[in-house]
């Protein structure tokens, strides 16, 4: 679009906007919110038939239709609320820079987090997957092993176990940054971790794990498939145990939380421990477990009114 064809329009155009907050985001190096916006960008304007909207029709209407739209393809209310949130925060932008008024149109639409699935699995499970022999599967193990470090690393997820460098190890101590958050964390390193990171190791590497190796790649890409086979794989391995869930990655995170939990270890230590920001986040993670809790005391109840 030319510059003039922009003097003559009155009115600024959703998407296009969005457009240049991703430029800038490209500008910045700010490669996980430009995909995380580039992805809303792209279901929205499917939402809008490839089209794109002026600001003022950017009202509560408008996005609740856009909101029965997901819910009817099937998305969970979670995605809903990332598109939602994502949008919202553009539209934010756009008021603080005075593009357009606010209106608070986003007021009527889900923009909460529901609670998840239960995606912990319990200590015997992680004994059991543990203890497997998969030593005539070097693709299962592994995926269990990566799976097993994780849980091991009080739940570290897999982006910050792909950057991890051996300059990191130093002491005794692995101190690294959680590149969601920028959080330095700092874990005692236990002679499982070195026995499973000694199987996996290249000495050319600057890289502590296999996953992305050589840094003069697209380092992002070697890393997001190294996730995809190893959550692959690791769905096999859950199958050998029984699990009546897909084993992930992400699972031994939430496992490793919900088994603190329940080991009584208090919740700021949890919280600190895997690097979350508030404890509010953990307590998503916890959810589950804390609904087990409550119905085990029913249960007390109930038998004590029954006289058992």
């Amino acid at each position: 679009m030319t510059n003039e064809s922009r003097h003559l329009r009155q009115e600024p155009l959703f998407c296009e906007f969005m457009v240049d907050v991703l430029q800038g985001m490209i500008a910045a190096d700010k490669k996980r919110c430009y995909e995380t916006y580039l992805t809303t960008l792209n279901n929205f304007k499917r939402f809008l038939q490839g089209g794109d909207i002026e600001f003022r029709q950017l009202d509560s209407i408008r996005l609740l239709s856009y909101q029965a739209w997901l819910i009817r393809s099937g998305v969970t209310l979670n995605t809903v609320s990332f598109y939602m949130r994502v949008l919202r925060a553009v539209y934010n932008r756009a008021v603080d820079r005075n593009i357009t008024v606010q209106t608070y149109p986003f007021k009527h639409v889900y923009t909460g987090i529901e609670k998840t699935v239960k995606r912990a699995v319990s200590l015997n499970k992680i004994r059991e997957i543990y203890s497997l022999d998969l030593s005539h599967d070097p693709k299962l193990e592994y995926a269990r092993d990566m799976f097993i470090l994780s849980f091991f690393l009080r739940g570290m997820s897999f982006v910050d176990m792909a950057f991890l460098k051996k300059s990191d190890l130093v002491g005794g101590r692995l101190t690294y940054r959680r590149r969601k958050t920028n959080q330095l964390l700092v874990i005692k390193w236990e002679p499982v971790m070195q026995r499973i990171v000694q199987r996996y190791g290249n000495p050319s590497s600057i890289y502590l794990l296999p996953i992305i190796e050589d840094s003069t790649v697209n380092v992002r890409s070697k890393y997001k498939n190294g996730l995809y086979k190893i959550n692959y794989n690791l769905k096999r391995v859950g199958s050998r145990v029984h699990l009546s869930l897909p084993l992930t990655m992400y699972v031994a995170r939430h496992s490793w939380a919900s088994i603190a939990r329940s080991r009584n270890i208090p919740l700021s230590v949890i919280s600190q421990g895997m690097g979350h920001d508030s404890e509010s986040t953990t307590k998503i993670y916890l959810a589950s477990l804390e609904t087990n809790v409550i119905d085990r005391a029913n249960q007390t109840l109930i038998k004590l009114l029954e006289g058992n």
